[in-house]
Parts: structure tokens; C-alpha cells; sequence
């Protein structure tokens, strides 16, 4: 299993557009064959997305689906800062 964390922080002006975009890729992603999780959170205007995948393969066919790279181009403009992504490995 691979487990990634994806920091997504808005422009507070644009939070609610940031939101509905980011609603949107969450709604197709959990139709992916390979999620197992892909759970949304927040606090002020940032968005955490905390994701499992069941292999690579499946990671791999997620990042070129073409709502995820409609995400990246739409926020682009709409973002504080870069989307931070870390792929992580469970300790504990």
C-alpha cells in the first residue's frame, strides 16, 4: 500500500472555488479501482488530502487522469503556495 498527504493551501479570496475544484477530484478519485482512501480535510484555507493506494500501478494511472490534471492547471492560479505532496510510509 502507498499512502500520500497533499497540503493544498488557497489564497483566502479564493477558498471556495479552491474548495468545489478540490471537492470535484475527490468525488472522481474514490471511483478509481486502486483507492482505497482519499479523505478530505481542512482547517482555515488549507485543504489536506489524505490518500491510500493499493500499488503504483494504480498511483501511477491516478496522476494522469484528466480531472487531477485539470485540479493542477484551474488551482494554480487560485493557490498561496505550491500543493505540497509527501509519500509516506506508516511506522506505527
Amino acid at each position: 500500500m502507498i499512502s500520500i498527504t497533499a497540503i493544498i493551501k488557497s489564497k483566502p479570496e479564493n477558498l471556495i472555488e479552491v474548495q468545489n475544484i478540490i471537492t470535484h477530484l475527490v468525488t472522481e478519485t474514490r471511483k478509481e479501482a486502486a483507492c482505497i482512501r482519499y479523505d478530505l480535510h481542512t482547517t482555515e484555507n488549507v485543504f489536506i488530502i489524505w490518500e491510500e493506494w493499493k500499488d503504483q500501478i494504480g498511483l501511477d494511472l491516478h496522476n494522469s487522469q484528466p480531472y487531477l490534471v485539470d485540479f493542477i492547471s484551474k488551482s494554480e492560479s487560485l493557490l498561496a503556495a505550491p500543493v505540497q505532496v509527501y509519500k509516506t510510509a506508516q511506522i506505527l
